[in-house]
């Protein structure tokens, strides 16, 4: 399939598209704030249309750019974050590498050792190969895990070297009070 054929029988033009749905996914905005950025150019359309278009493409891209990504650093900094969904709680597992680039994110049930192994599981499998240095903060879980799975890797549980996997909840959060609560 050609990339012009994926917008055909669309009204406007694949680069509306695109940048209807880069600025719904890249920045903090509503369905109708974006209808009212793109009235601003001289583009009449509806919200609705936008929340069909991201549910269409934002996939599709996402797939794409996956499949052009070179890969991930060998240092991981591992974090889980409270969130609660339906009133229930929940744990948002979380690895960052060096770069701040998120490699994996799982939702569980739960905090203790087989849900940690879950996770480092699922996120060796993704890496494909073992890092040379993970960073997590004090969690027993945290170490049950590396003891089992990844004992060659460094373990850094140092006060302070974790932030970098902190700070990449914030996205989580500040989606998460737009929403108010998921």
């Amino acid at each position: 399939m050609k990339k012009s054929d994926i917008y055909k029988r669309y009204r406007f033009p694949g680069e509306i598209i695109q940048y209807a749905v880069w600025l719904y996914y890249r920045f903090n905005l509503s369905h109708r704030g974006i209808e009212d950025l793109l009235a601003e150019r001289g583009i009449d359309v509806t919200y609705e249309a936008i929340r069909l278009w991201c549910n269409r493409f934002g996939p599709k891209y996402a797939n794409r750019l996956k499949r052009k990504h070179r890969g991930y650093g060998d240092t991981f900094f591992i974090d889980e974050v409270f969130i609660r969904i339906d009133g229930k709680q929940h744990y948002l597992w979380r690895a960052v590498d060096q770069d701040g680039e998120v490699v994996d994110v799982y939702l569980q049930k739960r905090r203790d050792g087989a849900a940690a192994k879950r996770f480092f599981k699922r996120l060796l499998k993704k890496h494909q190969g073992e890092p040379r240095k993970i960073v997590t903060d004090k969690l027993r879980s945290y170490g049950v895990a590396h003891r089992e799975l990844i004992p060659d890797a460094i373990h850094d549980t140092s006060q302070y070297a974790n932030n970098r996997a902190e700070l990449s909840h914030q996205p989580t959060r500040v989606r998460e009070r737009g929403m108010r609560r998921f």
